[in-house]
């Protein structure tokens, strides 16, 4: 076990492109830490450069107190779960898995000693004489990790282990990846595209966008507060809804204007954040994450001018929750996200997203009222995008 710094690491290859720039991370002993973005954001070239795979243009990477920047892969006590599993399929199970104790010459007894611990652990006991080609993705999965923990590494490196598997079995496995993880206690460098699993997986969530570190800190201060509009849309299932917007003084308090509705915010919104007392009146982004829109009929108590007026265009109920997504006369706000789903139709007209309670009965064609959490709004800067705190 050991920590491990990455201080201002960048990658530029032959042709000029720049695929990481200046990336500075620390991970604890121990640490699960997960670098999550979009496609082609530079994640897996940041993890290849720590694995020794990709040289590193610029800046320095220690393992524990040593610099290992210009040190061979073999050598920098690292061990890498892949993708794609890189098993062998001529081999058992048994043998896939000792590989890299055969490969450093360990005595036969010990071999058999570390490979039992590992196939306990990953309950892989009774597929030990199996071959690959006979396993599930998830045994396999299993099979590729046991590998890499019987080199008893100081590192864990991760490049999307559970992309390959079907929705149910990634859910499983996101667990058992994790719970493996604390009960080793290795630290761990996980890189994925999918946010679901950065969330509910890493200790600390890092997010990039082309090549830049946008943010880094543990799940729960990510999501409630983002530090710009990019890692705002990004983190969260629905998306946060963002749009041009403004807050404006209506003589009682303040109130935020989209499009042609308004909604009132207690005056704590507004002056309890420094960096919106002198913004009353100008553009910026409004952000709501659609659990704080709620179906006004199931909550008929919330204040009435604290809704927006929705035709409902498309209702999926999900059994825990219904989605409910209509139209307000506000401008959307690019992310900058390349995977996200474009605006679509007038340009006037931007979609909205409320996961509401499944009471709500509302219905396709339908005008209702949605509560807004006027409390939980995120404000933005219109021209950077960072979030005005």
């Amino acid at each position: 076990m050991a920590p491990v710094k990455l201080d201002k690491i960048t990658k530029i290859y032959p042709n000029g492109f720049q695929a990481v720039t200046d990336l500075s991370l620390e991970l604890e002993d121990g640490e699960f830490l997960v670098l999550v973005g979009p496609s082609g954001c530079g994640k897996s070239t940041a993890l290849r450069m720590i694995a020794g795979l990709e040289e590193i243009s610029t800046g320095d990477l220690y393992v524990g107190d040593r610099n290992v920047t210009d040190v061979q892969p073999k050598d920098r006590d690292i061990a890498m779960v892949f993708q794609n599993y890189a098993l062998y399929p001529q081999m058992s199970v048994r043998e896939n898995i000792s590989f890299p104790l055969r490969l450093r010459k360990v005595a036969k007894e010990a071999q058999e000693d570390q490979v039992g611990d590992a196939a306990r652990i990953l309950e892989l006991m009774e597929q030990l004489d199996k071959k690959p080609a006979t396993l599930s993705g998830g045994q396999r999965q299993r099979v590729a990790m046991g590998r890499a923990i019987v080199r008893r590494p100081s590192v864990f490196l991760m490049d999307e282990p559970l992309s390959n598997l079907d929705a149910k079995l990634r859910v499983q496995m996101r667990a058992e990846i994790a719970g493996i993880q604390r009960d080793l206690g290795v630290t761990t460098f996980y890189v994925t595209h999918d946010q679901v699993e950065a969330m509910t997986m890493g200790d600390r969530v890092a997010v990039i966008k082309d090549g830049l570190l946008q943010q880094v800190a543990a799940p729960e201060e990510l999501y409630a507060n983002p530090a710009n509009v990019f890692v705002a849309a990004f983190i969260g299932s629905p998306s946060m809804n963002l749009y041009e917007g403004s807050i404006e003084s209506n003589g009682d308090g303040y109130q935020v204007s989209l499009g042609d509705q308004t909604i009132r915010v207690p005056d704590q919104v507004v002056t309890g954040r420094d960096s919106l007392a002198g913004r009353i009146g100008e553009p910026l982004v409004v952000g709501v994450r659609p659990e704080d829109l709620e179906d006004a009929a199931v909550d008929p108590s919330h204040p009435d001018d604290q809704r927006l007026t929705a035709t409902i265009d498309v209702r999926e109920a999900l059994g825990a929750e219904t989605l409910l997504h209509f139209g307000i006369a506000a401008t959307h706000v690019d992310s900058g996200d390349p995977d996200a789903l474009e605006e679509l139709g007038d340009d006037s007209i931007s979609r909205c997203t409320a996961r509401c309670s499944p009471r709500s009965t509302a219905q396709v064609g339908e005008t209702i009222k949605i509560n807004v959490d006027a409390e939980r709004l995120h404000f933005f800067d219109r021209t950077s995008h960072e979030a005005l705190t």
